[in-house]
């Protein structure tokens, strides 16, 4: 599974932008309103400050070259001192500014980010994701990465443009009443009023067409390059979680060729990107230096006259710099502007997903299995058929009532999917249809071949998820004990990655310590004895002839000395001729059961 086609929502629905505005804008309606809009308030109350602050600063221009053109001495000093509280309150200012507005980002991009941590870890969705193909692939890096990219933009962009539409406003008024009317001795005079303002517009318009016409392909190519970016960074991933598994394969020059072959193609990306950026630099960099000369050209005639001081030149001339600016922001940030539409887009297929994910799970018959609390205290299975996510058939109409206590063995050949049945009692696989009722408030622990190793200390591993009330130093050491894993103790509250550190036997051992520290009502295990010898296996399902001879068990596995510690089986057979696999349960007889536990006695000694 790839990156680089990200799972778009319906052509009916709204666009992935719009999904990514829909969630994102939550944090100025739901429960941190109050903070949001109290940092936009002050961002906001400071850029009015900060535009105030750079029209005082066009004023002292006048100020200073009028006083510098009449060789006023004492009007210099008071222009100096006037520059020094400029400058100071403009530092201020743009601190105050800085802190504000990335204070606004970080919250802003914290919310949405537990935001969708929130609706991709609830109902198991992220469980669920992960089993069909292509549905929003990649989440981490989109909930992490591409929230942040997708989030601290728009603050600048909206800081930005507003600053940009202030200044245009307010320094055009100034182009309007400084530079008045200019007279062109054509046909007996023409007078031209504020031409200075028109001049500015003509000209930032002709700037920004330039730049458009040249970077008309770089909002694809910047958006092609995130992509081969993110891909790159999923593909490392990947290596960095199965590098055990590469390394015994010997696999690392196919992994470093595959590897050359992304980073290649990114590379081409970026050259790409570099190329469209070196035509824009042309017009960029020759605005900057001519744009400074224009008003200065446009004024001299006026100032030649006597009809314009130098000051006023001079603040035109500033004037007209700030207008031009504000008018070409849009294009001087079209680069920008197309890194955030990338990420806001993957942001937004994301959200897409989840926002919809419930509809579809469901199968080609509409329905979805169903879970729901048992009216007594007993496991009952209604009709259940259990589908694969593309809606074909596994299992057929399994019905049975497991009463508490009971330790059920699920059995089959490879394929029949007795992992998905269990699965589906677990409440973690959807598709199909019938329903499950679960012992109302009934625990549940689900022990997969492959235990979770959480990050943290060896006392957190096996109290995952953390209980209510922490177990006693004595109540674990017991229980490390009967599982084997004395020789842990003494590291119970060390950090490390245990995922690591343990063997598989090992891990099994402390997944069957969590149970047990649990107590749970029903167990669910998928081969949780696969890694352990027969000694080990005996020790830990003994467990429930004893300390869990309460529980409920479904297990699955291929070991058949693990039917002498069950009661009953289902067995799932593939029928010939048919693609579905139906579900045939029996009970062992008296026989069976004392010949369960002779065999159990067998394999103790």
């Amino acid at each position: 599974m790839t990156d680089s086609s990200p799972v778009r929502p319906d052509a009916n629905a709204p666009s992935e932008r719009r999904y990514f505005l829909n969630i994102a804008l939550g944090y100025w309606r739901e429960e941190k309103a109050r903070q949001a809009w109290l940092l936009t308030g002050a961002v906001v109350i400071l850029v009015l400050l900060t535009l105030g602050i750079q029209l005082g600063i066009n004023y002292w221009n006048r100020l200073f070259y009028d006083a510098l053109d009449k060789r006023d001495g004492a009007a210099l000093l008071h222009n100096v001192l006037l520059a020094l509280g400029l400058v100071a309150a403009a530092a201020a200012v743009a601190v105050c500014l800085v802190h504000t507005r990335m204070r606004l980002q970080i919250k802003w991009r914290g919310w949405l980010t537990r935001r969708l941590i929130g609706y991709w870890l609830a109902d198991r969705r992220f469980y669920q994701m992960s089993v069909v193909e292509n549905e929003g692939s990649n989440s981490e890096f989109r909930m992490t990465e591409d929230a942040r990219l997708a989030t601290e933009p728009i603050v600048d962009f909206a800081i930005g443009l507003a600053t940009a539409i202030l200044t245009a406003v307010a320094f055009v008024g100034i182009l309007s009443t400084v530079g008045g009317a200019i007279e062109v001795p054509l046909g007996g005079g023409i007078s031209i009023p504020g031409y200075m303002v028109f001049a500015a517009v003509a000209y930032s318009g002709l700037a920004s067409v330039s730049t458009l016409v040249i970077s008309r392909t770089l909002v694809e190519r910047v958006a092609e390059k995130n992509e081969g970016e993110a891909q790159l960074r999923y593909e490392l991933v990947r290596v960095r979680e199965s590098a055990e598994t590469i390394a015994l394969l010997a696999g690392d020059a196919e992994e470093e060729k595959r590897l050359g072959t992304t980073v290649g193609a990114l590379l081409d990306q970026w050259i790409k990107v570099a190329i469209q950026q070196a035509r824009l630099t042309w017009i960029i960099n020759g605005n900057a230096v001519f744009a400074p000369i224009v008003p200065l050209l446009l004024g001299a005639p006026k100032y030649l006259s006597g009809s314009l001081t130098l000051g006023a030149l001079m603040q035109l001339a500033a004037a007209f710099v700030q207008v031009q600016t504000a008018l070409n922001w849009l294009v001087e940030n079209s680069i920008r502007l197309a890194e955030w539409n990338a990420s806001a887009r993957r942001v937004g297929a994301l959200a897409a997903v989840l926002s919809s994910f419930d509809e579809r799970i469901v199968g080609d018959g509409g329905t979805t299995i169903e879970l729901d609390n048992s009216p007594d205290d007993s496991l009952h299975i209604q009709n259940l058929s259990v589908a694969q996510t593309n809606g074909a058939l596994v299992i057929e109409d399994p019905n049975l009532v497991i009463a508490p206590g009971e330790k059920v063995f699920i059995k089959g050949e490879s394929g029949t999917g007795k992992s998905t049945l269990i699965r589906a009692m677990a409440g973690l696989w959807p598709w199909g249809s019938g329903k499950i009722l679960r012992p109302t408030n009934a625990t549940i622990e689900f022990m997969p071949q492959q235990p979770y190793m959480p990050l943290g200390t060896l006392r957190n591993v096996l109290e995952y998820p953390k209980p209510r009330a922490p177990h006693s130093d004595e109540e674990i050491g017991e229980i490390m004990q009967k599982c084997g894993l004395q020789h842990l103790f003494a590291r119970l509250d060390e950090e490390d990655q245990w995922q690591k550190i343990l063997s598989g036997g090992e891990q099994q051992r402390v997944a069957f310590a969590r149970t047990l520290l649990k107590k749970p009502d029903i167990v669910i295990m998928d081969e949780a004895t696969s890694a352990l010898d027969q000694l080990s296996q005996a020790r830990v399902m003994s467990f429930f002839d004893n300390e869990l001879k309460d529980a409920t068990l479904l297990s699955v596995a291929h070991r058949p000395e693990l039917e002498a510690y069950h009661t009953r089986e289902i067995h799932l057979t593939r029928r010939e001729g048919e693609h579905s696999v139906r579900a045939v349960h029996r009970t062992y007889s008296p026989v069976r059961r004392l010949w369960r536990g002779l065999k159990k006695r067998l394999v103790r000694a």
